[in-house]
């Protein structure tokens, strides 16, 4: 886990300064809170709606990362009151919980911008159970709220926009379909459905602490489309509970809140939050964990009970998830993840007819924006086999075959990104054998993605002279080789798995 974290590609390190700009981000949110008097209590607040605004906000543009952040406070302050009010009265309070939780997953639906403020109000919900919240204190933390989203946009649209220098993200959107054929709208159903379990149980076990319980159920929902990429998640989230539960009692209880040291120590946290985010769910779940305990640490309440009652939540928070999706409406991993390989291919065909068109001349072509589209769709990809290349996968012949598919589509990503480079350059020439090659690579995708017709390897062998010809010819190859694991019947239940 270590080197899948610290040795993970970070290209123009993007993942190194988006951490780097949390912390900032966080603890200038934090600082203003206390220059503008603010308790503790008031100060968690807002340094828990900067973390939300600087990591969850994802739009595909700068601009519309702005209107999104500018947007939270209309979902997070309802929200907030809502918890505040309903604070003496616990059927109310947990019927209200429950409706967010639904709501927040249903949002999704809208793109970026509704998962963001879908989090964002579910997130609001959680702290103000976090922080026992009452109307008296609404004043303070609708102010802390309001200065740290504002001093977390500073940061992130003013002091440190890295993100105007780079091409807009594409953020590929979930399957499809109507109704309950929605995978949003059956997540919704699920969520709610397991954070009720979650909720009973949760304060059965703990009538001040349930609502960990039901935070759990949530997150292990973010994210995920299927049924085996729950189950997956969910096991990930126990494990960095667990090993963030046993760093806690080496490091946030001996401290006992003493300040100096918790506030390094909670910056680590965050950097950790956000640079391991994108490639470890484990190591993110650790560091969540760890900033838990510190912030315990400070508001005075910490001990090893609580710690004890911090992991049994989480278990029963992904026991209400794992029931959730695999009794209530499951998805199957089967079709999300043939959903999305299609898309992935259909993608590769669009890279390269915009390659060609730029190799013939065309300036308004771009190939790179399908090359950033193509590798957020190889990334869902991976997302969805997750299941069946987890190390505790029993089935080792199907676990080679995911694997085998991911290593060819791995081979067309590096291939499509060489030819996006190739008609970059404007010495670049087109000729006969291009086009050529381009149409068996478009024929090749579209008999993948739906046609009969047999798909034939490459003869032909290009000289290093002819770059664009060699990408051409190797992405030929790996889309032969994904002809059968991906059309024979047998092979098919590849993605059937769970």
């Amino acid at each position: 886990m270590l080197k899948r974290v610290f040795v993970a590609p970070d290209p123009g390190r993007v993942r190194l300064r988006f951490a780097a700009r949390g912390v900032l981000g966080i603890g200038f949110a934090v600082l203003v809170s206390g220059l503008a008097g603010h308790t503790l209590v008031g100060m968690v607040t807002g340094g828990l709606a900067a973390l939300l605004a600087l990591f969850t906000v994802t739009d595909a543009t700068v601009r519309g990362q702005a209107v999104t952040t500018a947007l939270l406070p209309l979902a997070g302050l309802p929200v907030l009151a809502a918890a505040a009010e309903l604070h003496d009265q616990p059927v109310a309070r947990d019927l209200t919980f429950l409706a967010v939780v639904g709501a927040g997953v249903y949002a999704r639906r809208w793109g970026p911008r509704g998962h963001s403020l879908g989090v964002f109000a579910f997130m609001t919900y959680f702290v103000a159970q976090f922080l026992h919240a009452t109307p008296g204190r609404l004043p303070e933390l609708y102010a802390a709220l309001l200065l740290s989203v504002a001093s977390a946009a500073a940061v992130r649209f003013g002091l440190w926009c890295y993100e105007r220098r780079m091409p807009p993200a594409a953020v590929p959107a979930p399957p499809g379909g109507r109704g309950l054929a929605r995978v949003t709208t059956r997540q919704a159903v699920q969520a709610t459905a397991g954070a009720g379990f979650a909720l009973v149980v949760g304060q059965v076990i703990s009538g001040e602490r349930w609502y960990w319980a039901v935070g759990a159920t949530w997150w292990i929902f973010v994210n995920t489309t299927s049924r085996g990429e729950t189950l997956v998640r969910g096991f990930r989230r126990v494990m960095g509970t667990v090993l963030g539960i046993a760093l806690g009692f080496l490091v946030a209880v001996p401290l006992q809140g003493a300040h100096l040291p918790t506030a390094v120590l909670l910056a680590a946290c965050v950097f950790g939050i956000f640079y391991s985010a994108a490639v470890s769910y484990t190591w993110m779940m650790l560091c969540v964990t760890v900033l838990a305990e510190l912030l315990y640490g400070l508001l005075g309440v910490l001990e090893p009970a609580l710690l004890a009652v911090r992991l049994a939540e989480t278990a029963v928070g992904a026991v209400g998830a794992v029931l959730a999706v695999l009794l209530v409406l499951p998805v199957t991993t089967h079709a999300i993840t043939d959903a999305w390989i299609q898309r992935a291919l259909r993608c590769v065909h669009s890279a390269t007819a915009e390659a060609a068109a730029r190799l013939a001349g065309d300036e308004s072509a771009d190939p790179a924006q399908r090359v950033a589209e193509l590798e957020q769709l190889l990334a869902r990809v991976r997302l969805s086999v997750a299941p069946l290349v987890h190390p505790l996968n029993p089935l080792p012949a199907r676990k080679r075959r995911a694997r085998h598919v991911l290593s060819l589509l791995d081979d067309c990503v590096r291939e499509v990104r060489g030819l996006a480079a190739v008609a970059a350059d404007p010495e670049a020439s087109h000729d006969a054998r291009l086009a050529a090659a381009c149409w068996r690579v478009e024929s090749a995708v579209e008999a993948l993605t739906g046609g009969n017709a047999a798909i034939t390897a490459p003869t032909d062998r290009p000289t290093a002279m002819d770059p664009a010809l060699a990408h051409l010819h190797s992405l030929e190859q790996a889309l032969s080789e994904l002809a059968h694991p991906l059309r024979t019947a047998s092979e098919r239940r590849l993605v059937a798995a769970e």
